[in-house]
C-alpha cells in the first residue's frame, strides 16, 4: 500500500456541537473542513478507507479527533501526496495560513495549532488544500 499525507475535504450541512474526546465540546459551523493526516504507517493510504467507514457509519470506533466529526459530514474530495517524508505538519500549517484553524484538533502528538481547518467556501478550501499539497511535490 502506498504511503503519504492526505487531506479530507468535508462538508457539514448544519451547525453542530460535538464532544471531541479530551478536547471537550466544540461548535462546528456549517461549511467545509479540511483535515490533514499522515498515512505513512504499515497500512499506508488505506487509513483514508477507515475514515470513509466512519462517515458511512460502518466503523463505530472513535480513536482520533476526526472520528467524532466524520459521522456528521459528507466527503467532498481527498487530496493525497504520496511520500515517505513527514510532511503532515508542514502541509497542515500551509493550509492553516489561508483558512481558519480549529484549535488543537488532530495535533495532540505535535506542536501545530491545528490539523483541521474551516472555510465557508468550497472553492477557497479546495484551492488552499491543493496548493498546500502541490507546494511539497
Amino acid at each position: 500500500m502506498e504511503k503519504g499525507i492526505y487531506t479530507l475535504i468535508l462538508r457539514l450541512d448544519s451547525d453542530v456541537d460535538i464532544v471531541v474526546g479530551a478536547l471537550g465540546a466544540i461548535r462546528f459551523e456549517k461549511g467545509y473542513y479540511a483535515y490533514t493526516g499522515s498515512a505513512r504507517g504499515p497500512g499506508g493510504l488505506k487509513r483514508v478507507e477507515r475514515h470513509l467507514e466512519v462517515i458511512r457509519g460502518t466503523n463505530p470506533t472513535r480513536r482520533w479527533h476526526i472520528d467524532y466529526l466524520l459521522p456528521y459530514t459528507h466527503l467532498e474530495i481527498v487530496v493525497t501526496t504520496k511520500t515517505e517524508e513527514d510532511l503532515e505538519c508542514a502541509i497542515a500549517k500551509k493550509i492553516g495560513s489561508r483558512l481558519v484553524s480549529i484549535p488543537r484538533f488532530g495535533c495532540t502528538d505535535c506542536k501545530c495549532k491545528s490539523h483541521l481547518h474551516f472555510s465557508r467556501s468550497k472553492v477557497d478550501i479546495k484551492d488552499a488544500v491543493r496548493s498546500a499539497h502541490a507546494h511539497f511535490l
